[in-house]
């Protein structure tokens, strides 16, 4: 079934207003994460990140303007209620931080900054045949959107070090015996 423009157009407004959505929530769950980590190399790249998202959740209004679909304003203020829910997960510590909040909260991030990635490229494709959309700046978001997967990942992947590497195994953990290692996947 072929789709009408007024349906693609309400569609696409869903789309962008989504990506709005999600942007709103990394930017606040980037900046808290810097501040856990200010005074530090992490922190500060966490706090550049955060308003280089910021800068793209402006770009992305700007589209949303130059496409006349209007930002769903309800949604974005569920979209921070969510954001500020997730704080409420314990993670192995009750009045203080976890470590393991650092690497999940930056798997979140990475995985927004992914979804991020395919928004622009879907917008970099659409530019291809709609005039009021920027195929060079699109291109140029999508770049730098790739250069924050990577960034987040390095901090990612020390944030693991830090928080799982070097745990002790606990004495009653029972070892995998000859025969029976686990394989790699999920079981």
């Amino acid at each position: 079934m072929k789709r009408t423009a007024p349906d693609a157009h309400r569609l696409l407004g869903i789309y962008l207003n989504d990506h709005l959505t999600g942007a709103g929530a990394a930017i606040a769950l980037l900046k808290r994460t810097a501040r856990a980590h200010r005074d530090t190399d992490a922190g500060r790249r966490l706090a550049t990140l955060a308003g280089e998202v910021a800068e793209d959740r402006d770009s992305l209004r700007e589209i949303m303007m130059a496409l006349d679909v209007p930002a769903n304003d309800l949604r974005m203020l569920l979209g921070m209620a969510v954001a500020q829910a997730g704080r409420l997960k314990p993670n192995a510590r009750l009045l203080s931080r976890s470590p393991l909040s650092d690497v999940l909260e930056l798997e979140a991030v990475r995985l927004g900054v992914e979804g991020k990635k395919e928004l622009w490229r879907t917008l970099h494709t659409l530019a291809r045949s709609d005039p009021l959309l920027d195929v060079q700046a699109i291109g140029r978001l999508l770049a730098r959107a790739e250069r924050q997967a990577d960034t987040l990942e390095v901090l990612r992947l020390a944030a693991v070090g830090r928080a799982l590497r070097s745990a002790p195994r606990h004495a009653a953990a029972p070892r995998p015996r000859a025969g029976k290692r686990l394989k790699a996947g999920y079981a």
